[in-house]
Order: C-alpha cells, then sequence, then structure tokens
C-alpha cells in the first residue's frame, strides 16, 4: 500500500476526504509516516476513537507536533488515570460557568477597545487584531502578566522597540499564533513555532517558580497560572516549571485559536450579508448557532489520530496493533449523510438546537472532562458569541484583497488576513 503522507501535506484538509470519495464508503485503509493507518468517520467512530481502550496517545503525537503545537510531556500525551488527573486542572479552570463567563467580559472589554483604535486608523487586519486582544484577554484572566515582558530577555537581545507598552502582548500574540500557525509544516512557519514555543515556555516556567516562591496558598477561585503551579501528579509530585509551562500554555494558545474562527465569522458574513442584521440584533441563542456554523463549515481541524494498543477491530475491520488510527473531523463536519447541503453555510440548522457530543467535532469528539476532547470548547463557543455579535454590530468596509482560504495549508485562513478600513 502505498504512503500518503506526502499526499497530505500537498492537498491538507482535502486529502482524507478525497480518498474517502475514491475508496467508497467504509474505513479507510492507507500509510502514513510508513505506518499502517485507518481512518474512520462518523459519531459510532467517535466513541470508539476516544474509548482510551481503542488509542493510545503517549507514543502517537510525532515530535515536530510535540515542538510546536502540545509541547512535550502535556496533558495530549497521557492515558489513563495519568490523564484524567492531570485533566481534571484544565476541566476545573475551562468548564466553570463563572470562570468563562469572566473570560468573555475581558474579551468583551479588549474588543470594544481595539475597536475604538481601529477607527482612528486608515487600515487594520483583522486576524493581527484579534489575535492581540485575545491574547490581553486571556493572559490578564489566566494570571500571566505581559508587561514588561521583553525584559525578560538578555540584555544583548533587547531591541529598542521593546520600550513600546504593547511590545509583551504583541510578542506573546505572535507567539501563541506561531505554535498553531507552524505545526503542521515544514519550512519558516515550523521553525518560527519552534523558536515562539521554547520563549514563552522559558518565560512561563520563570513564572511558575516566581509564584511557587511567593508561598501563597490557592485561593478558592486560584488563576490559572496559581492552579498549574500547585497541581500535583499522582504520586503527590509538582509538575517541574518546564511542565506547567507547557499546560499554561495549553489554555493561552486554544483561546488565542479562536482567532481562526472569528476571521472565518467575519468571511461568512462578508459572503452573505443578509445574516448580518439578524447575528447584529438576535440574543445569545442565535450567536451561538451561527458560531456552531463557522465551526463546522470552515476547515480548522482536519483529524485528529492515535495508535491502536491491541488488535482492534471495528465494524468488521480488523486493525493491527500499533496502527495508526485517523478521525476524520473535516470529513464529518462535511459529510451529506450526517448534513443537509454539507458545503452550504447555514446557522438555521443549529437554531433552536445543541447539536450532538460527537456529531459535530471542529475540536475533536467524546467527553470533554475525563476523554480527549478539548476542555476549552466551552471558552471557544462563549468567546464566539461575545465576539461575533460585536462584529455583525461594527461599521466597516472590507476592500479588495484575496480572501482565498486555501485547503492545503493546515491551519489555513483568508489569505489576507481579512483587512477591513472605514471603521466606524
Amino acid at each position: 500500500m502505498l504512503d500518503h503522507t506526502l499526499p497530505l501535506l500537498a492537498q491538507g484538509y482535502a486529502w482524507l476526504p478525497d480518498l474517502t470519495r475514491r475508496k467508497g464508503p467504509g474505513p479507510v485503509r492507507t500509510r502514513l509516516m510508513g505506518k499502517p493507518a485507518i481512518a474512520l468517520r462518523g459519531p459510532q467512530a467517535v466513541s470508539f476513537f476516544y474509548d482510551e481502550n481503542h488509542v493510545r496517545r503517549r507514543t502517537a503525537l510525532p515530535e515536530p507536533i510535540l515542538s510546536t503545537l502540545f509541547g512535550k510531556g502535556a496533558v495530549h500525551t497521557l492515558d489513563g488515570e495519568e490523564h484524567r488527573r492531570r485533566k481534571a486542572m484544565f476541566v476545573s479552570a475551562l468548564k466553570d460557568a463563572t470562570a468563562v463567563t469572566v473570560l468573555a467580559e475581558r474579551v468583551a472589554e479588549e474588543w470594544d477597545r481595539a475597536a475604538k483604535e481601529w477607527a482612528g486608523r486608515s487600515q487594520a487586519t483583522l486576524f493581527d487584531e484579534v489575535s492581540l486582544l485575545l491574547t490581553r484577554a486571556v493572559c490578564a484572566w489566566a494570571g500571566v502578566p505581559l508587561t514588561g515582558h521583553p525584559s525578560d530577555r538578555h540584555p544583548s537581545d533587547r531591541h529598542p522597540s521593546d520600550q513600546h507598552p504593547d511590545d509583551a502582548a504583541r510578542q506573546t500574540a505572535q507567539d501563541l499564533v506561531a505554535m498553531v500557525d507552524g505545526f503542521a509544516t515544514a519550512g519558516p512557519r515550523h521553525w518560527k513555532a519552534r523558536s515562539a514555543r521554547k520563549r514563552q515556555e522559558e518565560r512561563l516556567a520563570r513564572l511558575i517558580e516566581e509564584v511557587r516562591s511567593a508561598g501563597h496558598e490557592p485561593s478558592d477561585a486560584p488563576s490559572v497560572v496559581e492552579a498549574v503551579a500547585a497541581h500535583r501528579e499522582a504520586d503527590g509530585r509538582l509538575l517541574d516549571p518546564r511542565t506547567a509551562a507547557v499546560e499554561v500554555l495549553n489554555v493561552l494558545r486554544p483561546t488565542v485559536a479562536v482567532t481562526w474562527f472569528t476571521v472565518f465569522g467575519a468571511h461568512a458574513l462578508h459572503r452573505h450579508p443578509a445574516l448580518r442584521e439578524r447575528l447584529a440584533t438576535a440574543g445569545d441563542g442565535y450567536a451561538r448557532a451561527f458560531a456552531h456554523e463557522v465551526r463546522r463549515f470552515y476547515p480548522f481541524a482536519p483529524f485528529v489520530a492515535g495508535l491502536a494498543p491491541s488488535d482492534l477491530e471495528w465494524q468488521g475491520e480488523h486493525i493491527a496493533e500499533g496502527s495508526m488510527i485517523l478521525l476524520d473531523l473535516y470529513g464529518q463536519n462535511h459529510d451529506p449523510g450526517l448534513w443537509k447541503a454539507p458545503y452550504r453555510f447555514d446557522p438555521e440548522r443549529f437554531d433552536g438546537r445543541e447539536p450532538g457530543r460527537d456529531e459535530l467535532v471542529p475540536q475533536g469528539g467524546g467527553d470533554a472532562s475525563a476523554g480527549h476532547r478539548c476542555p476549552g470548547e466551552d471558552v471557544t463557543l462563549a468567546v464566539l458569541t461575545t465576539l461575533l455579535p460585536r462584529l455583525a454590530r461594527l461599521d466597516y468596509r472590507v476592500p479588495e484583497q484575496d480572501l482565498r482560504i486555501p485547503l492545503h495549508r493546515v491551519p489555513t485562513r483568508p489569505r489576507s488576513g481579512f483587512v477591513i478600513t472605514d471603521v466606524r
């Protein structure tokens, strides 16, 4: 069987859906990085994939992804009780309704402040601006100081521009974006992501040490930094400072990654201007439906993968121990067997109803509390339902630019970053 690693890199999001169409219904067999692989899709496949008896993650993630997107020693690399204990730390921070509301309020404040600044400029690139305001909001919420960040560097590494008060926020925003932008590619984007992760891990490891040396007991509602600094593994050990920094970044980075969905929302409003008035004036129900449809329609994660820990069977298909198991997220979100007119953007499909747990899977599936589903999904929806109506109410012009969204690029986004002018 041919290895499809190069076609995957060339086709991106389109690779697995195209392979599925060519090979017909049912699981699709292929090879990736020299390993036999089987690709699954559908709600039953989601349940199968997220059963920890079926997929092992400890050795499944390749080093380039760990050194860019997730970080070495991250919760994503754990299984069993180790994973459940570490995951509980994230669930307590990211699924607490009060904490999520506070973060959404901070995001709203940063958006409103930024929108006033855009009105004084000739133009603004929405991707850059949203990543910056989300960075400011989530760092303040998580207890990560931004002031003084440039002085953390060695004096020989400093630059005159370090004196600008926004340098710390902009550098952090650029680094968090780079970690996401460079995980699935080779070349400059990938090496930029590695450098960004190294820089931020070093800074946050120092912050963890400072929090611990201060000796304060965590409050009843500790910040993310305090919670991670105080977390103990099953054997009673504190996380080493570098691993603790990795886990703080696993809160900051996914929150800033909502930039992609926000800009996709701007793209949807530009392509479907008739939806703007309803989104601008409707309540949270329609805003949530719009957010769900943005997450379903636009490409984010192409698939997730793990390794079979033993010989398995899926719908009569044998899966040999050590095989890669792929869950086709992009394909499932566009499966005509699950969605009517799947390539039509239509928030009405979610108006008045929530999607099933294993039906809509832009950020994975399964149980977020105990499994490997992203625990920040509630944060994603809260941020989007906060920002998308504000975006719809913002008065601006979209000048001529390249708004194409290339499917071969992972992660993708509008080529221009979505430039807006004449903001009022």
